[in-house]
């Protein structure tokens, strides 16, 4: 394969698709070829643009030879432009029937068929339908080592890469989870008094789900969407679920007022009652103030909720604090540290590729190298332009006062005023003014990662420009699941049941409403079974039904990319440009080249397939 061959079936679709359409829109055909087909990430990278391109002339081939056999109008070729584009998957996708069908069934009286009897006979053939659509929907698979985009990005205009260590380039097992709860829990019976009785509670691993928000005043974990929607069904009081009518009755509704909510960082200050766990390392304290809430509960205890998270945010912040779970980590790193072979990887490609580097953690020196030293090596220093430690974000990104300070290897602290920030010296706290005055790397030719969507990402974007990529190991489970064949299935037959109900609900007879009430409560039902394949308590990292979750609003606006891990750069050269899908607006046509299911005949009602998640 080389370039010539390349252009040569280029030109020869192109010139074969005029002839057969009379005129091809430049606009289009832009929109034509901005199709991304993710080749396998096995191959090596030198052939992933080959094979890339090969996959583009080749589908333009197959659409046009489905075109050879049909006549041409001016709406055909409007109708199949969709259908064009829809040949990533080297399908055509063609005008929606069920709907025409459908309305043909219940419009028609001849037959001697009842309303209902029609009702069901297009439930029937919409699910046989949906049946066939799920080979293709499953050939459709997403690869969990991709880098996906909220903001288009060229790594072509990246010069300057920083990083977070914890859960950015240090991954941890769940042995630590399991360390800081029982270390919090000991801090609270021998610290504040705790009953004794909180030894007999562990650690529960699938418990809690990263991004939910804590009532303080009424002791309730929830998960919210992004209009501010308490899920019903994910409000915990303790180790167990909340009555939805009590819920309702609690907020007057399933809204949480804005003044209600957490502040921009996700704490609970100045008023607000609400507190969401952002980062990895709130697991712990969840599934804490779960148990605790749940012992006070199991004994009658009268407490106040309040005092009770003041507590238990103490106890795990004097785990960190006071260096127990540090010295822990250090004195046992190969059972809590992972992935580091995959870090290393990633720092050696760019440094191999003259990118400049620096690390911006809030851990102390000794807890990161001797992190880095099982990861990397003892040289590992050599591959940092710039090293900050212990910088207190978020902080770092709006404090001026704080200037940067000399720690030697040894620890101690220089008095000295820093003038520049030298490679193979370490700085403590500072402010990011002054980080940007000492180095002149500013604007987006900076690209920072970090797992924590507030601390470490939110003001880079906001107030710097600065490029951001966040770290979403969680990722990785959740695209592992929805390429189950039970998840598609349940997915195309719960949109496919949505979009009927959509249609008929305007049957307004009773024995019409009576079989769209089934229809509905099935939904329902299904919609229960989505949430409970990724958390049986809470759900998805970043669904709520089929809107996103707080969290997944706040990754979307404050990341520009985001991934399982970082070792997902490894999977692209340094001239990628990342493109965000063209999410259809709701007053939009959903038959665009990325959304649709590729290459099938949809209804429209079953047009995003994949789009509801639990």
């Amino acid at each position: 394969v080389n370039s010539r061959t390349l252009v040569f079936i280029y030109r020869r679709a192109r010139r074969q698709l005029h002839a057969f359409v009379c005129e091809s829109p430049p606009r289009r055909w832009a929109a034509t070829l901005k199709i991304r087909v993710m080749a396998p990430l096995s191959l090596p990278l030198s052939l992933l643009k080959h094979k890339n391109c090969l996959q583009k002339a080749n589908i333009f081939c197959n659409v046009l030879q489905t075109l050879h056999h049909r006549p041409f109008t001016p709406r055909l070729w409007k109708r199949n432009f969709g259908a064009l584009a829809h040949g990533v998957g080297q399908f055509l996708s063609q005008e929606p029937r069920a709907k025409s069908y459908a309305a043909s069934v219940c419009s028609s009286s001849s037959d001697g068929q009842d309303m209902p009897e029609r009702l069901w006979s297009v439930y029937n053939e919409t699910k046989r339908q949906t049946e066939g659509l799920i080979p293709a929907i499953s050939a459709n698979s997403v690869n969990p080592d991709t880098i996906f985009a909220n903001n288009e990005m060229s790594l072509r205009d990246t010069e300057i890469y920083g990083f977070d260590y914890d859960y950015t380039l240090a991954f941890y097992s769940r042995n630590l989870h399991t360390l800081i709860f029982n270390i919090a829990r000991d801090i609270l019976i021998t610290n504040h008094r705790y009953p004794e009785g909180l030894l007999n509670y562990e650690y529960i691993p699938n418990f809690a789900v990263r991004g939910l928000h804590y009532d303080v005043q009424k002791a309730l974990l929830m998960k919210i969407d992004a209009f501010h929607y308490i899920q019903l069904g994910t409000v915990y009081r303790g180790l167990h679920p909340v009555p939805d009518e009590e819920v309702i009755a609690m907020y007057d509704g399933c809204h949480v007022p804005l003044e209600n909510m957490s502040d921009f960082y996700g704490k609970s200050s100045h008023g607000h009652t609400m507190k969401q766990f952002m980062d990895i390392f709130s697991l712990p304290e969840m599934s804490l103030l779960s148990c605790v809430n749940d012992f006070f509960m199991r004994h009658n205890i009268d407490y106040e909720p309040v005092h009770l998270y003041k507590d238990v945010k103490e106890a795990i912040r004097d785990v960190h604090v006071k260096g127990i779970m540090y010295r822990a980590v250090e004195a046992d790193i190969e059972k809590y540290i992972c992935y580091g072979e995959q870090s290393h990887a990633v720092l050696k490609k760019l440094s191999e590729h003259g990118k400049k580097m620096f690390l911006i953690t809030n851990s102390p020196f000794d807890f990161v190298d001797r992190g880095m030293n099982y990861i990397v090596g003892k040289d590992w220093q050599d591959l940092f332009d710039v090293v900050i430690v212990q910088a207190d974000k978020p902080g770092f990104f709006n404090d001026r006062r704080k200037p940067f300070r000399r720690v030697t290897d040894k620890g101690a602290l220089l008095w000295d005023r820093i003038h520049k920030l030298e490679k193979g010296k370490i700085y403590k706290q500072g402010n990011l003014y002054e980080f940007l005055r000492l180095t002149g790397w500013t604007g987006s030719k900076v690209l920072y990662f970090g797992d924590h969507i507030y601390s470490d990402l939110a003001d880079l974007t906001l107030k710097h420009g600065w490029r951001t990529g966040a770290i979403i190991p969680e990722l990785r489970k959740e695209i592992k699941i929805m390429n189950t064949e039970q998840y598609v299935h349940m997915m195309a037959w719960l949109q496919a049941l949505t979009g009927l109900i959509e249609q008929m609900q305007v049957h307004r007879d009773p024995a019409s409403q009576a079989v769209v009430e089934e229809w509905i409560r099935e939904r329902e039902a299904m919609r229960s079974q989505t949430k409970d394949i990724f958390n049986s308590q809470f759900g998805s990292l970043f669904r709520t039904y089929h809107n996103p979750t707080y969290f997944s609003r706040r990754l979307s606006r404050f990341a520009d990319i985001y991934m399982a891990s970082i070792s997902c750069l490894l999977n692209y050269d340094f001239q990628h440009t990342f493109f965000p899908r063209r999410t259809p607006l709701q007053h939009e046509s959903p038959f665009w080249p990325e959304h649709s299911p590729a290459g099938i005949r949809v209804p429209s009602q079953l047009s995003r397939t994949k789009a509801e998640s639990d």
